[in-house]
């Protein structure tokens, strides 16, 4: 006999939401991290009195409504909308893109002069095939909008040139003809009051968590303690990167604590000019305003994107051709581990909005309760 039913390899959302509803069907489980915080990287600590994202902002976000019910079972969210800001050497615009944005980009004042001035400058340079991110991205906003608010961010962001990104990397840019600057089209959004951790915190209540424990570094030790093991941490390295390393990119975070109680009026500004080194500045107190006093002081992030390598946290999969074949390779020799569960964006090599982080474990949950019930029968 195992001491636990499951044994849950990384304390972030998956793992917290799968351990929650396989405790609550009565299972035993073990929640382990190699980090001596749980949350993984929504984790969220009080640094004067403002809730900090470590691991860069996390706005929750969502149009399932049992998600959403799910979540406020463990936290308050309070009404936070995202409406960034972009900064393009000095000039700032709306996001997304909207009649503000259009208004201050060309003048126009109705939809129908935004609609047109936009088709313009699509039709001039419209490529029937694009073949990278460049020609997809004037098709969807003309160049105008490429130019200032896409191009340089996005090279950022990927570390390459837009000519050399897939054009599937951008599906689709938001385009509104109304002045709303409503970052997200989800029915239900907000940031826990309190902040994130102790959301997770309430998630993992009566569950035995144990971190600074590095599983691949014990893992026969740790996988002779229950029946199946949930992992949550990168595919590759579980197999030893036998068949090559995935690539993904990675951020880093120059946090700082600044002596006055305001520095930029929003909580997120996008730079989207080459000039300036990082894509962004999170202001934290932002993400809760109206909930926390305003204070003397505040905390900023500045985030700047990089290469992922070893050592480093990978946040974004590559998901070009070449890493997604090789993850493919992965996921068969996944397939064929019979007591492991692979979860989460490193475990599926998938990037994840928190509310699909949740359905999915939700829905890993309910395939591990079933598959007993039909070993019981």
């Amino acid at each position: 006999m195992k001491q636990y039913d499951y044994l849950i390899v990384g304390a972030g959302l998956f793992g917290a939401v799968f351990a929650q509803q396989a405790t609550k069907a009565g299972k035993s489980c073990l929640v382990i991290d190699k980090r001596d915080h749980i949350a993984g990287n929504i984790y969220t600590e009080n640094v004067e009195g403002i809730n900090v994202h470590r691991y860069g902002a996390h706005i929750f976000h969502t149009n399932n409504k049992d998600v959403w019910d799910y979540v406020n079972q463990f936290a308050v969210f309070n009404r936070y909308t995202n409406s960034p800001v972009a900064n393009y050497k000095g000039e700032l615009y709306n996001l997304p893109f909207n009649m503000n944005t259009f208004n201050k980009m060309w003048g126009v004042v109705t939809p129908a002069e935004a609609e047109a001035k936009i088709e313009e400058q699509r039709a001039a340079h419209f490529t029937a095939e694009p073949k990278n991110l460049e020609e997809q991205a004037i098709n969807l906003v003309g160049t105008d909008i490429y130019e200032k608010l896409v191009k340089h961010y996005t090279e950022k962001q990927w570390g390459r040139p837009c000519t050399e990104l897939p054009a599937f990397i951008i599906k689709r840019l938001p385009v509104r003809l109304i002045f709303d600057n409503n970052y997200f089209n989800a029915l239900y959004q907000g940031i826990p009051n309190g902040g994130y951790t102790q959301m997770v915190a309430n998630m993992l209540q009566g569950v035995e968590v144990r971190l600074g424990v590095n599983y691949l570094a014990n893992k026969a030790e740790l996988d002779a303690l229950a029946d199946r093991v949930i992992y949550t941490g990168p595919i590759d390295a579980y197999f030893d990167y036998s068949l090559g390393t995935l690539q993904y990119r990675s951020v880093r975070f120059e946090t700082e604590t600044l002596a006055c109680p305001n520095y930029q009026g929003n909580a997120v500004i996008n730079y989207t000019d080459a000039e300036t080194p990082y894509t962004r500045i999170i202001e934290h107190k932002h993400f809760e305003f109206g909930s926390t006093e305003p204070g003397t002081k505040t905390v900023i992030s500045r985030e700047y994107s990089a290469e992922w390598k070893p050592g480093d946290e990978p946040y974004y999969p590559v998901n070009d051709d070449k890493n997604s074949a090789l993850y493919a390779k992965y996921k068969a020799l996944a397939d064929a581990e019979p007591h492991v569960v692979f979860g989460g964006r490193l475990g599926e090599y998938k990037y994840y909005d928190m509310d699909k982080v949740i359905e999915s474990a939700l829905a890993c949950v309910a395939v591990q309760m079933d598959k007993i019930n039909q070993y019981k029968a």
